[in-house]
């Protein structure tokens, strides 16, 4: 059995689908593995060490895919790969499905069988498969490198003979896997940190992280069984606006992580408040590609507005590819390891799996997922 890893081809995506490590592990499963020439460049991962792991290096795309069984991805193929990949293959990468039945109507068909790993269900047996959460992480942490860097104060108090420097105010909208990353992170260079989430159960692991809980009190459970973020009501909006009105003002540094799956990003910080914002302050907008969470938010760019500067550079995983790829790697092998017969060495899909039932968009030249509807 083949598996193909070509380049990413979208413009800025350094990451790689396979490591060195998860090509080791594929070839004691039994499976061949091609990887395109160059494609762990922006990685840091050479031809060589591919080599050295048992891959097959070609020159090409084209080559790479050709005959695969599974193509390993970061972004979704693009037409002119889809177009090299042979009906049956299996596809996994982040497919980006949602509200875009017609870009993964093509997958359908050719007769490809294409899996979305950012639909992974989170449950306890999927946590090592789990790609947002480890890219997630990694964006939640270089949101405070990259903010720390834009910001003309330190973060930590410094008492020194010609006065004190205060310690600066970090407030982080969004308490999932970014958000609690970048809570941690903010602590640990010395920043005073404060958070707010819709979900409740929040407040528990802000609080272990040494920062302060802020949320409106309402009855309404914030939480989906899936252990996302729902949307509010109106009048929770509402409440919440006034809520982070009063806070926002006082903060040095903003950073934005709210998402609700398959919708547009919320509005949480508007342009007035902005404006009520200390000169010199800071905002990382990480929901920027999917529209931001600040209105002023511009996709791949640093703008400035009021003497607010508001960053809104898209995947900053990408940032941090050397690890990145690394994690993205050893969740692609996790899942794909509960579809390959250890015997055989040969695919033994269990369609009725809940992990296959999550994240499968395409079978045997059908749309499958209900996102696609």
């Amino acid at each position: 059995m083949k598996i193909a890893v070509p380049a990413e081809t979208e413009a800025g995506e350094s990451r790689v689908a396979a490591s060195p490590d998860t090509v080791k592990k594929f070839a004691a499963l039994g499976c061949k593995v091609a990887v395109q020439s160059g494609a762990g460049t922006g990685s840091n991962i050479s031809d060589a060490e591919y080599k050295e792991a048992g891959a097959k290096i070609e020159n090409s795309a084209s080559a790479t895919l050709k005959s695969a069984d599974i193509v390993l991805k970061v972004r979704r193929p693009s037409a002119g790969e889809l177009r090299n990949i042979k009906k049956g293959a299996m596809v996994l990468a982040v497919m980006n499905p949602y509200g875009d039945a017609a870009g993964i109507k093509p997958f359908a068909s050719k007769g490809v069988n294409a899996f979305a790993m950012e639909l992974m269900p989170r449950i306890t047996r999927a946590q090592s498969m789990d790609v947002l959460s480890s890219q997630s992480n990694l964006a939640g942490y270089k949101s405070v490198i990259d903010a720390a860097a834009q910001f003309n104060r330190a973060f930590p108090m410094m008492m020194t003979a010609a006065g004190t420097v205060p310690p600066a105010r970090v407030f982080v909208m969004g308490a999932g896997v970014a958000g609690l990353q970048a809570i941690a992170t903010a602590r640990r260079l010395g920043a005073i940190v404060s958070a707010t989430d819709v979900r409740r159960a929040a407040g528990e692991q802000v609080a272990s992280l040494g920062a302060k809980f802020v949320m409106v009190e309402a009855e309404e459970d914030a939480e989906t069984a899936a252990g996302y973020a729902r949307e509010m009501s109106e009048d929770y909006k509402i409440k919440q606006a006034e809520l982070v009105a009063d806070t926002i003002r006082q903060q040095d540094i903003v950073i934005c992580t709210a998402l609700i799956p398959g919708r547009p990003a919320p509005t949480l910080v508007t342009q007035e408040m902005v404006e009520t914002m200390k000169l010199g302050s800071v905002i990382v907008d990480l929901a920027v590609e999917r529209g931001g969470n600040c209105p002023l938010s511009k996709l791949g760019k640093t703008v400035t507005h009021a003497g607010v500067t508001i960053m809104g550079q898209a995947n900053l995983a990408g940032d941090l590819a050397g690890n990145a790829s690394q994690l993205y790697a050893k969740n692609l092998f996790n899942f794909l390891e509960t579809m390959i017969d250890a015997e055989s060495g040969k695919l033994a899909i269990d369609w009725e799996d809940e992990i296959i039932v999550g994240t499968a968009l395409t079978r045997d030249g059908a749309m499958i997922h209900p996102v696609l509807d």
